[in-house]
């Protein structure tokens, strides 16, 4: 059985700092840990990364949980309301 699991909705996309290749989500269905696999889906947006490091007010965490807003590293750039998918 080859199909693909079922990504889990866990937040948003409410900021992107370029210079820094940082995304800010607000977690509105679940946790985010370090080590985790992401799915990061909008209109020009289509790509999977894992959770390097977790930032949670400026302060390396390494989990959050829903209700949280944090910034994570991205690999390439997103925008505002694109949503993340825990892959």
């Amino acid at each position: 059985m080859a199909a693909k699991s079922e990504e889990r909705l866990i937040g948003r996309i409410t900021h992107y700092y370029s210079n820094l290749s940082v995304g800010i989500i607000e977690l509105t269905g679940g946790e985010l840990k370090v080590g985790d696999a992401i799915h990061i889906k909008g209109t020009h947006t289509d790509f999977t990364q894992s959770v390097d490091s977790i930032q949670v007010e400026r302060q390396n965490v390494s989990r959050a949980e829903k209700g949280k807003t944090v910034g994570i590293k991205v690999k390439d750039k997103v925008r505002e309301h694109d949503q993340v998918f825990a892959a």
